[in-house]
């Protein structure tokens, strides 16, 4: 019987070799860009933050179960940081009510995170609890981060490479939303204050810091222009806020004046 071989494109082994490398970052670019285009996505408003926060009434079950010192430590930390995540829903509850009222088609300012649990759970719930769409970023880790289940189905995507993410991320993104977390998060924001501080972006991007307490002890921007590392014109596209009310109102004012073809909210 004559051999017939896999076309190239149907070889797995090729396709998962070092040498198809370019071809699996393109798949990242490409595959993302077609269903965004088919969903008329435009524009974003990027949640991040940590994937170790929950939510109250989580945090409360995890204080009652915990047999140990250490475990009830950890829970009662989840419990002073579940604000956030409560807090993060309801914004991006505010947030996705007042999109959806400003067009017929649904397609301006849609929420995304990085798909996974914590913040990012939280922001696409928020989405999921004013009944409109939300997107999710999850990238594939050694522990097998898993995409929330709030995210809506034709918006997940799953990412290998953190840079591919990471440009989908900042692309369509109007503004974006920091919460407290970690070593991701602080890079993510630094990237972000980074393309806009070099101009790297053609855009107006707000950068929103949520939970002034938290950040003001880990990033002392104050310190920064105080040494001259940083200037005054490098801290304007940031704002902060502490309640969801509170940053609902900035975001959203910022959005309108800076992007006139957005009616004025009702």
């Amino acid at each position: 019987m004559t051999y017939v071989p896999p076309k190239a494109y149907r070889n797995a082994r090729f396709l998962n070799s070092y040498r198809a490398r370019p071809l699996r970052i393109l798949a990242e670019y490409l595959e993302p860009y077609a269903r965004f285009r088919d969903e008329k996505v435009r524009d974003t408003i990027v949640f991040f933050g940590s994937a170790r926060v929950c939510d109250r009434e989580t945090a409360l079950r995890a204080i009652r179960k915990a047999h140990s010192t250490m475990t009830k430590q950890q829970a009662r930390r989840l419990l002073r940081t579940s604000r956030y995540y409560d807090d993060a829903r309801e914004l991006a509850c505010l947030l996705t009510k007042w999109s959806m009222a400003l067009s017929s088609t649904p397609a301006r300012f849609v929420v995304c995170s990085g798909g996974g649990p914590g913040i990012m759970e939280a922001a696409n719930r928020g989405a999921a609890d004013a009944g409109g769409r939300s997107i999710g970023l999850n990238i594939s880790l050694p522990f097998e981060q898993l995409p929330n289940p709030y995210i809506t189905r034709r918006l997940s995507f799953e990412f290998h490479y953190f840079f591919m993410r990471k440009y989908w991320f900042a692309y369509l993104a109007k503004a974006l939303i920091i919460f407290p977390g970690g070593y991701g998060t602080c890079d993510e924001l630094m990237e972000i204050l980074t393309l806009n501080q070099t101009g790297k972006f053609k855009k107006k991007m707000l950068v929103l810091i949520y939970g002034s307490k938290y950040w003001n002890e880990i990033i002392n921007f104050d310190a920064m222009q105080r040494w001259g590392m940083i200037d005054e014109h490098d801290r304007q596209w940031i704002q902060f806020a502490d309640k969801p009310k509170e940053a609902f109102r900035i975001i959203r004012d910022w959005l309108t004046l800076n992007y006139p073809s957005v009616p004025e909210a009702p």
